[in-house]
């Protein structure tokens, strides 16, 4: 066989491959709730190898109306250890918004955003510059 036959067999078998290919990620992102939790993300359930770090990192939700506050009561020591982060997911885990931290300034990791139009299962993340992503879910 030569190279123009064997590249063009190769190239073919890479198509059939990718038609046939099931999208194993987005089914197991839109169920997911539990995958990835205790090693991709934390919750409460599944602290992981951070059990010993969840009254500081999970966030807290209040929700009045359509405002959503989010705190996390963790210290914010400038760059060395701080949240970098909070971010709104839908019930579908599209993104809805976040607010990012300054630990310079910013002395708590508290945030607040308003969600007029949505209502149903919210996703809450925090993410810690040193231990990782947390994940409250709630309902608005």
């Amino acid at each position: 066989m030569n190279r123009r036959n064997f590249m063009r067999l190769g190239l073919a078998g890479a198509g059939l491959m990718t038609l046939n290919a099931t999208p194993l990620l987005a089914t197991e992102t839109k169920t997911a709730g539990i995958i990835g939790a205790g090693g991709l993300f934390y919750t409460k359930e599944n602290a992981g190898r951070w059990a010993g770090k969840i009254a500081t990192h999970l966030p807290t939700v209040e929700i009045e109306k359509s405002t959503v506050k989010v705190t996390t009561a963790h210290e914010m020591n400038g760059f060395e250890h701080y949240i970098v982060k909070h971010v709104l997911l839908d019930k579908n885990y599209q993104f809805l918004d976040e607010h990012f931290f300054n630990p310079t300034t910013d002395k708590i990791a508290q945030s607040t955003f308003n969600l007029p139009n949505y209502s149903g299962t919210l996703h809450v993340l925090s993410l810690c510059n040193k231990h990782d992503l947390w994940l409250t879910t709630t309902e608005l």
